[in-house]
């Protein structure tokens, strides 16, 4: 399959243009058959155990800071127990592994010549340059977490107290800037303005997002198109980003970094998909936050908007606003009646499934390593589709 017959996006991904019409799901729904597809049970995340344990360590030694309130801030959610599911580094570690391909070289007369061997030259070093981008990206992605939760005033956070919560909102956003600021001097020391070019792009696209949801017209909070542009800058710009430096760190080619961006893009969609979902049908337990915490906060998400197209009439009750748990009740009704919740979990297949396609039009290998780092890949594709927390 070629990029062009799984991306419709424009070439820097700001626009993501994938129809949602319950008619656009056929093909991708039936096409389950990835080349890539386990042959065996295989865990992603064991693939990569130790060395998100070696990450996790740097990690902490990373956000040590002068003032102790601010570093015990800073180190809150990297403590051992609170890391969280540590996805986003498991994605990129594996996304290393699946593109140590050979690179084929072409002269100057179009000719094709003897290739020159990523897998000969993925040195340590490259793969320390690797392991900063997964660092650079949770510490991005915690920072944005923080942030997060002083704007929702949220109380809970992985199970526990929010930092906002417990050591109040100043800490916590000066803990958010201090993250980012770590973050910018690894991405500075990589000496490549390509990818540090990329990364700052994501902070810019998390702040847009977040901007866009506080500011939102009544007639964008119905769009699904707006809803899925603030998703991709919220949700999907850090990890289809990162999954791009991984490969252009590896020197490859610019399809096959479009590749990465594409897996990443798509599987961060589909991700939040689910999440939308699981708000309306997780427990606070399982979910590590309050459930139906999206609606409460007056946040349209995939499900109420599925629902909206069935009951129109639904559109008056999410513009009186959910101050009243009587307009929540109203809402929750019309969506239990609609097909929102299963059209959700039909969006993120599709996206999941372009992610796929994504993996399996990489250049072929015969390394063994490399095929199961793929296997891997597509197999998270389904986790994040399957999953109930």
């Amino acid at each position: 399959m070629s990029l062009s017959r799984i991306s419709r996006i424009t070439r820097n991904g700001s626009r993501w243009f994938l129809s949602h019409q319950p008619s656009s799901y056929g093909f991708l729904l039936s096409n389950n058959s990835h080349s890539s597809t386990p042959k065996e049970q295989l865990d992603p995340f064991s693939l990569v155990a130790d060395e998100l344990s070696v990450l996790a360590n740097r990690l902490r030694s990373m956000v040590i800071a002068e003032v102790p309130k601010l570093a015990s801030a800073a180190e809150y959610f990297f403590k051992l127990g609170v890391e969280g599911k540590r996805f986003r580094p498991t994605v990129l570690l594996l996304m290393a592994t699946a593109l140590n391909v050979r690179i084929l070289e072409t002269t100057t007369s179009g000719v094709e010549t003897t290739a020159r061997g990523v897998g000969d030259a993925l040195t340590t070093e490259l793969r320390k340059r690797q392991q900063s981008i997964a660092e650079i990206t949770e510490m991005i992605h915690v920072a944005s977490l923080l942030h997060d939760d002083v704007l929702d005033d949220a109380d809970t956070r992985r199970g526990i107290g929010s930092l906002n919560f417990v050591m109040g909102n100043k800490v916590a956003v000066l803990a958010g800037d201090f993250l980012l600021s770590r973050a910018c001097v690894a991405l500075a020391s990589l000496k490549n303005t390509e990818v540090v070019t990329l990364l700052a792009t994501v902070v810019e696209h998390l702040v847009t997002g977040e901007t866009m949801q506080m500011t939102s017209t009544s007639e964008q909070r119905c769009s699904m198109e707006y809803y899925m542009q603030k998703t991709y800058y919220k949700t999907a710009s850090l990890i289809s980003n990162s999954c791009k430096a991984i490969a252009l760190l590896a020197g490859q080619t610019t399809e096959v970094a479009m590749l990465a961006f594409e897996y990443g893009k798509n599987l961060g969609l589909a991700y939040q998909l689910i999440d939308d979902v699981l708000d309306f049908t997780g427990t606070s337990a399982s979910l590590g936050k309050g459930s139906l915490s999206d609606i409460r906060h007056g946040i349209v998400t995939a499900p109420m908007l599925f629902a909206m197209e069935e009951f129109p009439q639904l559109r008056s009750v999410i513009d009186w606003g959910f101050d009243k748990p009587e307009n929540i009740d109203v809402a929750l009704e019309y969506l239990g009646k609609s097909r929102g919740i299963q059209r959700t979990r039909e969006l993120a297949a599709k996206h999941a499934n372009l992610a796929a396609a994504a993996i399996d039009s990489l250049p072929e290998t015969d390394d063994e390593e490399v095929r199961k780092s793929r296997r891997a890949l597509v197999d998270l594709t389904q986790r994040v589709i399957t999953r109930n927390k």
